[in-house]
């Protein structure tokens, strides 16, 4: 008759030390049920879940095990694990698992407690801890310094929409971002990702750029902030703004785009993204001049905007073609989508403005970046602690993923 042990291996860690451990098992023909192991600080914890064929071997894998972490500087722990609390581990594989992922500039203990406390009282369990951001300097500090960890839960939430709310209260209270959503198998297989661009890959809105080159600055703004937070019609407001523009220069608009600044960490990402086989688009209700620029810049597939109307080099106020609203946006990233092949699943779409929410919402992963309060309450997953980079965090990818990209910033 087999017994089933969970050995657990801790001390400074040192190479060769899995080869060494697991030889000793090997060589009583021990199967390996689970085995999980951590290296902090040079201190390595590793677990192994084993099934040792004869139990007559326990007593000799026991006296091997304690002798080698003897020589080794090892503490060995080995208990014995009753057949039912295994049959009970093995049967709750099928639970469900969330990602939660937390990103700020630090990360505090009394912040990652505040969260695991919420996901206790959830009735969640933490599988897995992982650091995404890399190692941090304490006497060379990081000119835009980044902390970021994921945390696998499995389980299901007592309420969603509860715990959404507290983490949102952390957030605005802390400073750090906290993002939640399901772990499937589209988590793994994203490869599209589509941007709002005033706000989000730009640190302007660019119609209220233009209107205080026509002198109307104060109104066009009022008009955009409305709209940005859902008070007015996106279209009328559109509309009303473009007429507004009367009058400017093809020139103008040509020197608007070189001058407005990118947000902090676009050229990262849009780099890395690429590298690793992502589209990317532009689903935009500014205007296609803009959109057109950073298209080429930035190297994007797609690209949506309005187009102004335009009369020998002079804007006449009015828009040419559909106007891209809210809803607009949430059908072209499906044609998009479609035209690659790809489930909404497998589609990430980030935006800030309440014209944003339809996309955001049927995307696999929605992000709301340095958003509208409405907006980052009706979403799962925000950014507002660091520059647009922060997105290749909460996909998942290491910094030592994004590689060489870090130092060659558009």
């Amino acid at each position: 008759m087999s017994d089933i042990v969970l050995i657990n291996i801790t001390g400074k860690d040192r190479k060769g030390l899995d080869a060494k451990f697991t030889g000793i098992l090997a060589e009583y023909n021990v199967n390996i049920l689970d085995i999980g192991q951590a290296v902090i600080h040079d201190y390595i914890s590793l677990g192994i879940l084993a099934e040792i064929p004869h139990s007559k071997d326990f007593s000799a894998i026991f006296k091997d095990m304690l002798f080698e972490g003897h020589n080794s500087g090892l503490r060995i722990d080995i208990k014995p694990v009753a057949p039912e609390n295994y049959e009970k581990w093995v049967h709750a594989q099928g639970k469900e698992r969330r990602i939660i992922t937390l990103l700020g500039k630090t990360i505090s203990a009394r912040q990652i407690s505040s969260v695991a406390a919420i996901i206790t009282a959830n009735g969640l369990n933490i599988d897995r801890i992982t650091r995404l951001t890399g190692r941090i300097s304490l006497t060379k500090p990081q000119p835009n310094p980044k902390a970021s960890v994921r945390l696998s839960v499995s389980g299901t939430p007592f309420s969603i929409l509860d715990m959404r709310k507290r983490f949102m209260d952390i957030s605005q209270n802390t400073g750090i971002d906290i993002s939640f959503h399901v772990d499937n198998i589209y988590r793994k297989n994203r490869k599209l990702v589509v941007f709002d661009m005033d706000s989000t890959l730009i640190q302007a809105e660019v119609i209220v750029e233009l209107a205080k080159l026509a002198g109307v600055g104060a109104k066009v703004a009022q008009i955009t902030e409305a709209a940005m937070r859902g008070e007015m019609d996106f279209k009328e407001s559109f509309r009303e703004r473009v007429a507004l523009l009367k009058g400017l220069q093809v020139e103008q608009l040509e020197t608007i785009a070189r001058q407005l600044p990118l947000t902090e960490g676009v050229g990262l990402a849009a780099k890395t993204l690429k590298r690793l086989g992502y589209k990317l688009g532009i689903l935009s209700g500014g205007l296609t001049f803009m959109g057109e620029y950073l298209e080429k810049r930035l190297g994007f597939d797609y690209m949506y905007a309005n187009q102004l109307e335009i009369k020998k080099g002079v804007v006449t106020g009015n828009v040419k073609g559909e106007i891209i609203d809210g809803e607009k946006k949430a059908q072209l990233l499906k044609e998009i989508a479609a035209k690659e092949n790809l489930d909404l699943q497998q589609t990430i779409a980030v935006g800030d403005g309440a014209n944003d929410l339809p996309m955001i919402s049927i995307a696999g992963l929605g992000v709301a970046f340095n958003a509208k309060p409405m907006v980052r309450q009706r979403a799962s997953n925000a950014i507002s602690s660091v520059g647009l980079d922060g997105l290749l965090y909460l996909i998942g990818i290491h910094d030592r993923e994004i590689g060489i990209s870090e130092m060659t910033e558009t």
